[in-house]
């Protein structure tokens, strides 16, 4: 049994795949160079990806011997499921392992907007004491809004109810009796028009599909309060960038909070980078040392149990 490993895993899956006897070649670096990956993907019973990896038809239809894709993560816009399932590969992921740290990372994102504290320590830093300016605000009592009641959002709301904030959500897909409002005290708003409108901060929680495909631009952000935040840690191209920095520029919204671009890594062209109210950090919501140990270890663990034959929980 042969896994081969394109991009970062944390050593704990390596070792994991070592022990149920599998020969693993790792090369995080391995997605950049397409000719050698087409070559080499002939002779391996599995493949483990984050989101650069294309496994597209032709990387498939390489893989002769493929019986799995594991992805270390959750989204899905770089494999061709349809493809996979076509030629009888299955893929697995990182079922909820990360959902915790991106929870953390929206909880962070909106307290640094209220209250950016490495921003004063910069400025105390350059001779200042500028009490007035860092002044900031409270989170207790502001109305969060999450577009995407999964998982994450589940987190995300029992997080933010702590703080004492007001939690409001849309899903075109979630009902009154799902866990998430029924459980998880987030009040269903029936209209994306009315969420945009009330909420203080927006999260985004939802899959890269032609659906969503800039299902943030500019009609949606004219709509939401000059003073709100908008937090993106699911997927790039579900806000149109060039009507975001048009926004922010205009001081039609107050911020934004991007771990996820269009293109990644990010080009120096991007006019987002001339926006000062745009935090952007480079796609590490859901990475941190606790997430990624679970993540490689879950992935790790379904791939094996794909290829021995057995029955998995984390396929699409």
């Amino acid at each position: 049994m042969k896994a081969l490993i394109t991009e970062l895993i944390w050593n704990e899956g390596i070792d994991e795949l070592e022990r149920h006897g599998f020969d693993v070649h790792y090369d995080e670096g391995l997605w950049e160079n397409r000719e050698k990956l087409l070559d080499m993907v002939k002779d391996y019973d599995a493949i483990i990806v984050r989101n650069q990896t294309k496994v597209d038809q032709e990387l498939l239809d390489a893989g002769i011997r493929l019986k799995v894709v594991g992805r270390l993560g959750v989204g899905m816009d770089n494999i061709d499921i349809a493809a996979a399932k076509k030629r009888l590969i299955q893929v697995v992921y990182g079922r909820h392992a990360n959902a915790t740290s991106v929870a953390e990372y929206v909880l962070a994102a909106m307290l640094d907007a209220n209250r950016p504290l490495s921003l004063a320590n910069q400025d105390i830093r350059a001779g200042n004491w500028n009490r007035k300016r860092f002044t900031g605000g409270e989170i207790a009592n502001k109305t969060l809004g999450l577009i995407g009641l999964g998982e994450i959002s589940h987190r995300v709301a029992k997080r933010a109810h702590a703080f004492g904030m007001k939690v409001i959500g849309y899903d075109p897909f979630i009902t009154e009796y799902d866990h998430i409002v029924s459980e998880s005290g987030v009040q269903l708003i029936e209209s994306l028009e009315d969420l945009l409108t009330a909420a203080d901060f927006i999260s985004l929680h939802v899959p890269l599909t032609p659906a969503t495909h800039y299902f943030i631009s500019e009609s949606e952000l004219k709509k939401m309060k000059p003073t709100a935040f908008i937090i993106n840690t699911s997927r790039g191209g579900i806000i149109k960038e060039s009507a975001l920095a048009a926004a922010l520029h205009n001081h039609t919204i107050a911020g934004a909070f991007l771990d996820v671009l269009e293109i990644e890594p990010i080009s120096q062209s991007n006019q987002l980078l001339a926006c000062e109210t745009a935090i952007i950090t480079p796609h590490i919501a859901g990475l941190t040392d606790e997430s990624q140990i679970r993540t490689s270890l879950l992935v790790a663990k379904e791939v094996v149990k794909i290829v021995k034959g057995e029955r998995s929980l984390c396929t699409i």
